[in-house]
């Protein structure tokens, strides 16, 4: 078969830096991983590396179907494990059983829809290494009181442990992007229950960001018609909040409700 160079997809910039690629695999700790999750795997410069360290544990998912081509003709050993999937509408029971280790070099374009994709399969996702854009990556990263820190900082923090690793310049990659990327690496923290209605939750800090320049006071009493719940946390703008903070505004929200 003619070997085909898979077009750039889905805002996805092919890493064609071989030392860049191991410093990424050798990030992935995978440690009690049933399985290991390539996501986007391109070009397979990745692919190969994990295959040495992770052989049939190693599953790649990859849209693209000249990608799929050039992938079983120069990574055989990924054939039987390469799903020509979407990783926002595939199915992680579709896998064996077990904890679940991700990695890939991630489309800029729906690094966060991957990651909610990540929370909703946090019982099993344990561990997520990516490169994506360096801003993205600085924002869930941040801490709380940071202009950045916004909503899926605030989600990816509750359950998870989240670490900024190194920047990426642009020259790496075919073709190159017209940002900095960078990697980061989260792994599962040891909360199994947040304490609140963790569906209420999600809906306290989506409000609380989407007006962000408001306090809290202005913006939950905008999106929860009928609150009459009171806090010193109303009086802050949802930058300024923990995730502790939000667990205890959800609790004061579902109380009041549950009152009236």
């Amino acid at each position: 078969m003619e070997r085909v160079q898979p077009k750039k997809q889905l805002g996805q910039h092919f890493l064609n830096d071989k030392s860049i690629a191991r410093k990424i695999v050798d990030s992935l700790e995978a440690s009690n991983a049933s399985c290991v999750v390539e996501v986007g795997p391109g070009m397979g410069v990745l692919t190969g590396m994990l295959l040495e360290r992770f052989g049939d544990k190693l599953y790649a998912l990859e849209i693209d179907r000249e990608s799929v081509a050039y992938l079983k003709v120069n990574l055989p050993a990924i054939t039987q494990n390469l799903i020509a999937e979407d990783i926002l509408k595939f199915d992680f029971n579709d896998l064996p059983a077990g904890e679940l280790s991700i990695i890939g070099n991630f489309p800029y374009n729906i690094s966060s829809q991957i990651f909610f994709k990540v929370l909703e399969n946090r019982d099993r996702v344990t561990e997520v290494v990516g490169m994506i854009q360096r801003e993205v990556a600085l924002r869930i990263c941040e801490p709380p009181g940071s202009r950045t820190y916004g909503i899926l900082s605030v989600l990816l923090q509750a359950y998870f442990d989240m670490k900024y690793l190194f920047t990426v310049n642009e020259g790496v990659f075919t073709p190159p992007p017209k940002v900095k990327s960078a990697v980061i690496r989260f792994t599962r923290n040891q909360t199994k229950s947040l304490g609140c209605n963790e569906a209420l939750f999600v809906k306290v800090v989506k409000a609380g960001f989407n007006q962000r320049r408001k306090t809290l006071r202005n913006s939950i009493k905008s999106a929860f018609q009928g609150f009459k719940g009171d806090s010193p946390l109303l009086d802050k703008r949802a930058e300024q909040l923990s995730v502790a903070n939000f667990v205890e505004l959800t609790n004061i929200i579902e109380a009041a409700f549950a009152v009236q």
